[in-house]
């Protein structure tokens, strides 16, 4: 039997990476507005940002790709040397878009290496879910699938809040000059240390008992033949990733830009809200995983998109009625615990839709493509929306649709794949 201490080491392993992956996004995206003016400057004041907003989604159209071949490869060569190769092509990705050089010193070519940059680690972040949550669930007991899958959504929520901090830190303690000179590199070298301490301790990782008898016992499935077979699960899979995709990437990746570019707020104020908020969704998440190990995964996350439908209009409207900073928070408090439902049990989720064998690849497949349908243009898509619209409450709109996807996705699971409960052995 494991020690905590082990079982502690086997968490952190297996969810750095998703750390690395979350943060290095989200920080990209609150800075969305000054990488704009340093790699695609204009003269039309909207050009670069919808530049820089589309180079942020570019990292997302590679994400299925990396998915493919990295999730095959976790599922045959094992879930270990998988992890290890998707976090150094994430450390290096992280390091070219640090330490570029800008528009100004090298011309167009800064702009096509922070394209190059953010294809990069789109492509490790896509093997990183499937092989990660993998590895996780394969190691959880059975009675506490929903506790330790809820890890991997809760490092999200940390990744939110280290990149919160960051924004905070840099927009609240450094001249304008200072910032949109050095200071906005920051953040995103900051993301570089993780990179180290994972290496290290994915290194010290066994495969899953679970997985090493299925590698040796189990004959290879083609990746034509898991979408043939697994179509359904593919499915229900990609909607409740397609829903919580849009839920993370609204309510926390746009909303510093929003409440700066749109609201009108002291440049410091919508990070701050992110860093009150964050330890709460941490917290929530894993409270609602554990939650989903009594009462079923589809239960907790159909009462969480319920949740949002219902709060999600009236919060984003009393907030721009009268912006402020008290207003942003109390809503990204709400937003954090009521996600957090959704959140929370998905990865066990995920993970129970699919045997051993595939597990991997069919997570990958079905994250990365739904991840980059709904998530990696969101920044594009809301100031397109906003615009196009001259309605301020556009990603209320947006959060109503993915909560609906969500609950669809949540309702087809529970009634023709009643797989939530704990795990059989086979899994």
């Amino acid at each position: 039997m494991r020690t905590l201490r082990q079982d502690s080491r086997i968490i952190v392993a297996t969810t750095i990476g998703n750390a690395m992956e979350w943060y290095d996004f989200i920080a990209f995206g609150f800075l969305l507005g000054i990488i704009a003016r340093h790699f695609f400057p204009s003269s039309d004041p909207t050009t670069p940002y919808l530049m820089a907003a589309a180079t942020f989604g570019v990292s997302f159209v590679a994400r299925p790709i990396g998915g493919i071949l990295l999730g095959i490869y976790a599922d045959r060569a094992g879930r270990k040397p998988a992890l290890i190769l998707v976090l150094g092509m994430m450390t290096v990705a992280t390091a070219i878009v640090g330490l570029s050089p800008d528009y100004t010193t090298i011309g167009v070519a800064a702009s096509l290496l922070l394209v190059l940059a953010r294809l990069l680690q789109g492509i490790s972040a896509g093997g990183e879910f499937g092989s990660a949550t993998a590895m996780l669930y394969e190691y959880a007991p059975p009675n506490r699938t929903g506790l330790y899958g809820s890890f991997q959504m809760m490092t999200q929520a940390v990744a939110g809040f280290l990149a919160a901090v960051a924004g905070f830190t840099v927009t609240r303690y450094l001249s304008a000059d200072q910032l949109d000179a050095w200071g906005w590199r920051l953040p995103i070298l900051i993301g570089l240390l993780i990179g180290p301490v994972g290496w290290y301790l994915r290194h010290g990782l066994e495969e899953p008992a679970a997985f090493k008898a299925v590698q040796k016992q189990v004959q290879r499935v083609s990746f034509g033949r898991v979408l043939q077979q697994y179509w359904k699960q593919l499915l229900i899979a990609g909607g409740l990733v397609g829903g919580i995709t849009i839920l993370q990437f609204t309510l926390a990746v746009f909303m510093p830009a929003y409440g700066v570019q749109y609201l009108k707020l002291q440049a410091s104020l919508p990070f701050l809200a992110i860093v009150i908020a964050g330890p709460v969704r941490m917290i929530m998440c894993v409270v609602f995983g554990a939650l989903s190990d009594r009462l079923g995964r589809t239960t907790v996350m159909s009462a969480g998109f319920i949740a949002l439908v219902i709060c999600t209009y009236p919060l984003f409207a009393w907030v721009v009625q009268a912006p402020s900073f008290a207003r942003l928070l109390s809503a990204e408090l709400v937003f954090s615990v009521v996600s957090a439902a959704c959140l929370g049990p998905v990865s066990t989720a995920l993970a129970e839709m699919f045997p051993t064998a595939i597990r991997a690849t069919a997570m990958s497949i079905t994250y990365n493509i739904a991840t980059t349908i709904f998530g990696g243009f969101t920044p594009f898509m809301l100031t397109w929306m906003i615009t196009s619209m001259h309605d301020l409450l556009a990603p209320a709109y947006y959060v109503i649709f993915g909560s609906l996807l969500g609950l669809v996705s949540s309702m087809w699971l529970a009634r023709s794949l009643p797989s939530t409960a704990p795990r059989t052995t086979e899994a």
